[in-house]
């Protein structure tokens, strides 16, 4: 299929196994376009014999001096023409994904634009990171160097997956790494792409494959295996919490980026109008599928009734609709079986005392029927030490809680396992700087949500995971740091006194 002169056709189902396209020998994975239900691809998995070669090809792949001895602008070069492949794709890219995730053709344009730019940030990384001459403290000339640590896996989340496959791929190839990618089975397609990209801009055969498969047999793998020096992994807190007990009896080190409860405080003071437009994109942008949606919402008590009638009221107004319809605000969910999730959590909480505001149920018509639509959802009346603002639901739906002041809200907002974000509306910014020191998260948003930078770092705390990602120091993370020390002297050591010199 074209669109002007762009072609649209999906991956073919093969894997990029170690730089050559082949069908994989594992399970069935079938990928789905969530607005109608049709299949867009069925392809065969990853094997675990096929991550084996994976990983053996990686190693030897890595340890190739012509890949090895690179210098890091000339490595930095690779990256840019990855990022270049990224820009003159972009709209297959985008086409790829949103037939993939269900995200509409807006949303899955500025992740592609995320993803070139994260590539060619890092590769500007390179051309400007700096080792170190360390202070010195004795007869010898000391450095701090940083070296590649071998065989890397990134596991990637599907909900976004160009940004996030950009976000491990790209400053682990920058360090000098291998990079084995493993993307989520419900959104294999587009690390598929992305594969055909870094071929062609001429990433050495062996450093990067792509190996859809289950996380039972593939993620397992790429965890346990001795040949793989670090993982990094976007997903669900279950499953980071065992993946870091493995890493932990391999004494591997990880980043884990789970999930989250993130808290959205709007204070009295707050721009009502801009308040409003954050906390409906804060939670209901990309459906809710957001490690970092704002999902709990706490307004100032004085503020609560008018506000939440308001904030319904321009929730009923948002356009729900089909993927690729430039109007449409929200799209379907990824797939049918999360849809039930979602509205698992909705009936529990109604059980639990919740008051439905708004949405709670699939959009009437015949233009949704096939699709995973939900509509949007705001439930109010429940406490803090609810399950509804305790549990993740990734999904577009919202619970508002009132507070009564700084120290109020602090103790709700900290009350829960997560700690990855937090939203604060006010025109205060000595209350916004004491507000968010105060918050146990590791992004603050001040006046704004969901925005982001290559180049600040980005993670969370508590159950929502170890380490960050992005920022200069997001290459440092795929390196090994090595000390170096050079005498100055010429004499032998003291304590050998005569003894060589005899």
């Amino acid at each position: 299929m074209k669109d002007g002169n762009v072609n649209m056709d999906l991956p073919d189902g093969r894997l990029f196994l170690a730089g050559e396209w082949r069908a994989g020998a594992g399970a069935e994975i079938t990928s789905v376009f969530p607005a109608d239900g049709t299949v867009n691809c069925t392809l065969k998995g990853a094997s675990a014999a096929d991550g084996e070669e994976a990983i053996a090809r990686a190693k030897a792949a890595q340890a190739d001096p012509a890949w090895l001895d690179l210098k890091p602008h000339e490595r930095a070069r690779l990256l840019y023409r990855i990022a270049d492949g990224i820009e003159a794709n972009a709209a297959r890219i985008s086409h790829i994904q949103s037939r993939d995730t269900g995200k509409t053709l807006r949303e899955t344009a500025a992740l592609a634009a995320s993803a070139a730019g994260t590539f060619r940030y890092f590769g500007a990384v390179l051309e400007t990171m700096d080792e170190e001459v360390t202070t010195r403290r004795g007869p010898a000339m000391t450095l701090s160097v940083y070296e590649p640590m071998g065989v890397v896996a990134a596991i990637t989340p599907w909900n976004s997956p160009i940004a996030s496959d950009a976000q491990k791929v790209a400053p682990a190839l920058a360090a000098g790494n291998a990079v084995i990618l493993k993307p989520a089975s419900w959104s294999p397609l587009t690390a598929l792409e992305l594969a055909r990209i870094v071929d062609e801009a001429g990433c050495p055969k062996g450093l990067f494959s792509v190996l859809p498969g289950s996380g039972r047999e593939i993620g397992n793998l790429l965890v346990e295996h001795p040949d793989i020096a670090r993982v990094s992994f976007t997903g669900g807190t279950e499953t980071g919490r065992a993946l870091a007990v493995k890493a932990a009896q391999k004494l591997m080190p990880v980043s884990l980026e789970l999930g989250g409860k993130s808290p959205t405080i709007v204070f009295a003071d707050a721009y009502m109008e801009q308040a409003l437009a954050g906390v409906l994109f804060g939670i209901f942008s990309s459906t809710g599928q957001s490690c970092i949606a704002g999902s709990r919402l706490f307004v100032e008590r004085s503020i609560y009734d008018d506000f939440v009638a308001r904030l319904v009221a321009a929730t009923e107004r948002l356009v729900v609709g089909h993927p690729f319809d430039a109007a449409t605000q929200v799209a379907p969910l990824i797939h049918a079986d999360h849809r039930e999730e979602v509205a698992a959590h909705v009936a529990r909480a109604l059980e639990d005392g919740a008051e439905l505001l708004t949405g709670g149920r699939a959009p009437d018509g015949d233009a949704f029927a096939a699709g995973s639509y939900y509509l949007p959802t705001i439930l109010a009346g429940l406490p803090n030490t609810a399950r509804l603002c305790r549990e993740e639901v990734f999904g577009p739906v919202l619970a508002v809680l009132p507070f009564e002041d700084e120290a109020d809200v602090i103790a709700q907002s900290n009350d829960n396992e997560y700690g990855l974000a937090c939203g604060l509306w006010t025109r205060d910014f000595p209350r916004a700087w004491r507000v968010g020191r105060a918050i146990q998260a590791g992004t603050i948003w001040h006046n704004t949500y969901k925005q982001f930078s290559v180049s600040a770092p980005f993670g969370g705390d508590g159950a929502s995971g170890i380490g960050r990602e992005k920022g200069r120091q997001g290459l440092r993370a795929y390196m090994r740091q090595k000390s170096f020390y050079t005498d100055l002297t010429g004499a032998p050591v003291p304590w050998a006194g005569d003894a060589v010199t005899a």
